[in-house]
């Protein structure tokens, strides 16, 4: 197998980090991950917000259920939907904003970092919690948040291949 196939495994969702900050170059590699992932008509609806500052990061701890873990970084991936509607009228963003959260959790990988994804959008109620954190414009919806740190957790690589969700041809069932 190559490389880039066993990165794409080894990527795990980590809930557990070591106490110690990411560097700036590192998440700025990871940005640029995020802004090399494809998007409908090109439209790039996608914007991040990176949280470092720990104030920050405990107010998003705390405003969401799911999302109390400790990592030292957040990259909260957007999408800004004057952008989105301008060129694809607006329904193809959460795909994109979505492939670039792969991107950036991929990359991270490759990097020896760890990361989580943590869904917000369509939820209203995680929408409005992030919006209201992050003071984020109404024409700009957050869809995720991807906690980044150092693992303090190992994980192995692995696929899952399941050949009973795979179809040839057309759709059969089985």
């Amino acid at each position: 197998m190559n490389e880039t196939i066993n990165t794409i495994f080894a990527r795990r969702s980590i809930r557990k980090y070591e106490e110690k900050p990411v560097e700036k170059e590192k998440i700025e590699w990871l940005l640029k991950a995020g802004f090399a992932a494809p998007s409908a008509k090109d439209s790039r609806p996608y914007e991040f917000i990176v949280v470092t500052e720990k104030a920050q990061m405990d107010k998003i701890r705390e405003g969401l259920t799911y999302g109390n873990y400790n990592a030292p970084a957040a990259i909260i991936v957007c999408a800004n939907k004057t952008v989105a509607a301008e060129r694809v009228k607006g329904e193809m963003w959460p795909q994109d904003c979505s492939a670039a959260i792969q991107n950036v959790m991929v990359a991270a990988v490759s990097i020896n970092l760890g990361t989580v994804w943590l869904g917000v959008y369509p939820i209203s109620e995680r929408v409005t919690k992030v919006t209201e954190i992050l003071e984020i414009p109404a024409h700009v919806t957050p869809l995720g948040i991807v906690y980044v740190g150092y693992k303090a957790e190992q994980k192995e690589p692995r696929h899952r291949y399941d050949e009973s969700k795979v179809h040839w041809e057309k759709y059969c069932l089985k």
